[in-house]
């Protein structure tokens, strides 16, 4: 477990590593650049999980099973809430179905945690969560950049889980009257770091409307940009920081 400065969860576990670029909203990805640095310090796990292209650092679609890693949370002690595979991607199509599996039963074996798992396959996550074990503890969330991805949506609202949540980070794009149905939480996010995309504030006005219509908890992390401390959080003069309520973590629909 490491300790995490995202704002909207306490700490990260990373029992997978590896990715692919899917979509626009990957094309800055924080966790390309982190895996690159730590295959560079010399982390076995990252190697060859990212190549050179151009300027920047890729990933190359190899995945990587830690099995260190993925008992850890059973030694842990408290309460936290954990985001789960911050340097990957649980249903990535080359992470071993058995490999997901293992996940749940670490996470069902520490019901002290709350475990948040955010994908940008959501077809994968619902075809597998009607035989996946149910659990009040583990939130299942999907990422929408821009309008063009609301279908994610579609999938999370029939994806079997206590709490269902979406993450507009990277918002680089308009998201016209997004859908929340079933949906218990929001997360809005500008991008950050080299080569940060703006977001319009009428995008997350627009978000943040929908959430107010459909009972939906907003969390708003940050203006993001090349400075994301000097752009600041906060919206209509303060921090939103909504969490679901306890109600729906034990929904089951």
């Amino acid at each position: 477990m490491a300790d995490s400065s995202i704002e909207w969860t306490d700490a990260t576990w990373n029992p997978i590593a590896g990715c692919t670029v899917l979509s626009p909203g990957c094309t800055n990805c924080y966790a390309m650049r982190m895996a690159a640095r730590l295959e560079k310090m010399g982390q076995a796990k990252y190697e060859g999980t990212t190549r050179r292209s151009g300027r920047r650092d890729v990933w190359t679609g190899k995945i990587v099973v830690d099995e260190k890693a993925l008992s850890a949370p059973l030694g842990w002690r408290g309460s936290r809430r954990v985001f789960v595979n911050s340097m990957s991607d649980l249903f990535h199509e080359a992470v071993p179905e058995d490999a997901i599996r293992r996940v749940w039963q670490v996470m069902a074996r520490t019901r002290r945690h709350t475990y948040q798992i955010l994908t940008k396959r959501p077809e994968r996550m619902r075809e597998m969560s009607g035989s996946l074990t149910l659990l009040p503890n583990v939130w299942l969330g999907t990422s929408v950049e821009n309008g063009d991805y609301t279908h994610r949506l579609d999938h999370l609202r029939q994806t079997r889980a206590a709490v269902r949540f979406v993450s507009f980070e990277p918002l680089i794009g308009h998201v016209p009257d997004p859908d929340l149905r079933g949906i218990h939480w929001a997360i809005v996010g500008g991008e950050s770091g080299p080569g940060a995309r703006p977001m319009d504030e009428a995008w997350v006005e627009e978000i943040h409307d929908a959430c107010r219509d459909h009972e939906t908890a907003f969390f708003f992390k940050q203006w993001g940009g090349t400075n994301k401390k000097a752009a600041g959080r906060e919206l209509h003069g303060r921090t939103w920081d909504e969490y679901p309520r306890a109600q729906a973590m034990h929904a089951a629909e």
